[in-house]
């Protein structure tokens, strides 16, 4: 079923998930011991359903569908063991220590694209509060 929709709503799903799983990673500092399936799931169904322009264009019949949302749940978790199998950029792993340096905090680690993107967000955030 997921497969037979057109490429702009597979496209959308896919950067539906990755947004949902980057957001709900964010809420928990990208602690992975903080980690539970029925909270990310939570977001995800409230994502769908309040802001998913492509799940609106969905027909109720598919929407209905016990077999869809099994693709679905499938291709959520391809999306994320994806996501946080993508190493970081060098650009990433270099502004990282950079901002680390100016800051003057030890190293941390982090294993992936998007949590190398959270902590230069952050810490670019911490670099601002410091010289305010």
């Amino acid at each position: 079923m997921l497969k037979q929709l057109p490429h702009r709503m597979k496209m959308n799903i896919t950067l539906s998930i990755k947004k949902v799983f980057e957001r709900y990673m964010a809420t928990i500092g990208w602690d992975e011991t903080k980690y539970d399936a029925t909270a990310f799931m939570e977001q995800w169904r409230h994502y769908l359903y309040n802001e998913a322009a492509w799940f609106n264009e969905l027909d109720d019949t598919m929407k209905a569908n016990p077999h869809f949302h099994e693709q679905l749940a499938e291709r959520i978790n391809e999306i994320i063991d994806q996501l946080v199998n993508e190493p970081p950029t060098d650009d990433q792993i270099a502004e990282i220590n950079r901002l680390v340096e100016r800051l003057g905090i030890d190293d941390f680690p982090y294993g992936c694209r998007l949590e190398a993107k959270y902590h230069i967000e952050r810490l670019q955030q911490e670099l601002k509060k410091k010289k305010s």
